[in-house]
């Protein structure tokens, strides 16, 4: 890498991946300390100068909100620090699914993130399958929009699976299913499903031929699992051979991970972009580490990142 004139820094939660990024630059993860205080108050402070510094502050906004307010805390004092540009790279981007009013008197959560991510001084966004595509007009700044196909797509076709077919659990992600198919070449099936309330499905249909198929379904997170598992369920009483679930995030809140190794899944398999703690033998983590490392390092150096996408 040409220009050495760049620090990565990381918040608790995401220490994990962004040891593994700086392994991959070939860098050492900057030291930054953060105290907490007995009321849950916590301060960040940088434990080396970072004046004129490009910093790069890897940190994912899941659950709970002190991540967030970490990121938030760190940019901050990094702003206050001197650095020349401050890049935000959040792999999971929190609070994506309130992207628009879809009833009224409702926050729009990803805006709000966004205007509060833009107000403590962040130059840049590098993040990875936002829940709506459209969020990367909530920034003021440039947003890098990678997306986890880099790593699955390659795993998938390792496992070289005959007669496949590609799933959306639901149709509102039917166009990133779609696009696996068309890389592919095989048939999308769609599973239409109505909720009875958030995180509760009501009832789902197939539409499409599944049996004697290898089914993959495609997804960007999975919160509770109760919508892919049922999708697996049906679609293996369908006369599935075998299927399986491919999503970016692993949020596997609650009884998620019960319900996966209790369901038709043959596995499931994420990124790394969230720490997984529980123990579920069917759940498969790929790291973006080096997607992350790369982008990084395209970024310091001007050049596209466009030949990152393999679709």
């Amino acid at each position: 890498m040409s220009n050495k004139n760049y620090m990565v820094f990381s918040g608790t939660a995401t220490k994990y991946l962004a040891e593994k990024i700086c392994q991959s630059l070939g860098c050492p993860l900057g030291e930054l300390l953060i105290t907490k205080f007995s009321d849950g108050e916590f301060a960040v402070s940088y434990e080396e100068s970072i004046r004129g510094r490009d910093v790069f502050l890897v940190q994912s906004t899941f659950p709970n909100s002190d991540n967030l307010m970490e990121l938030l805390l760190m940019i901050d004092a990094a702003k206050r620090a001197s650095a020349r540009t401050i890049n935000a790279v959040i792999p999971y981007f929190g609070w994506a699914r309130q992207d628009r009013k879809d009833k009224p008197r409702v926050s729009i959560g990803a805006k709000l993130v966004a205007d509060l991510l833009s107000a403590a001084g962040i130059n840049r966004v590098i993040t990875m399958d936002l829940h709506a595509d459209q969020i990367q007009g909530f920034f003021d700044v440039p947003v890098d929009h990678l997306y986890a196909s880099n790593v699955i797509i390659p795993y998938l076709k390792s496992l070289q699976l005959d007669n496949l077919v590609i799933a959306s659990p639901d149709v509102g992600g039917s166009k990133r299913a779609n696009t696996y198919a068309k890389y592919f070449g095989c048939p999308l099936v769609l599973c239409n499903k109505t909720r009875a309330r958030a995180n509760v499905v009501a009832s789902m249909q197939i539409i499409g031929d599944v049996e004697g198929k290898n089914v993959v379904i495609i997804d960007d997170m999975v919160d509770t699992a109760g919508t892919i598992t049922k999708a697996a369920d049906i679609m293996k009483a369908a006369g599935a051979s075998t299927v399986r679930a491919c999503a970016s995030h692993c949020v596997m809140s609650g009884p998620a991970s019960d319900r996966v190794q209790e369901s038709a899944l043959e596995e499931i398999v994420f990124t790394d972009s969230i720490p997984y703690t529980q123990r579920c033998a069917k759940v498969k983590q790929l790291s973006v580490a080096d997607l992350f490392a790369e982008t990084i390092r395209r970024v310091i150096d001007n050049e596209s990142i466009s030949s990152q996408y393999l679709i």
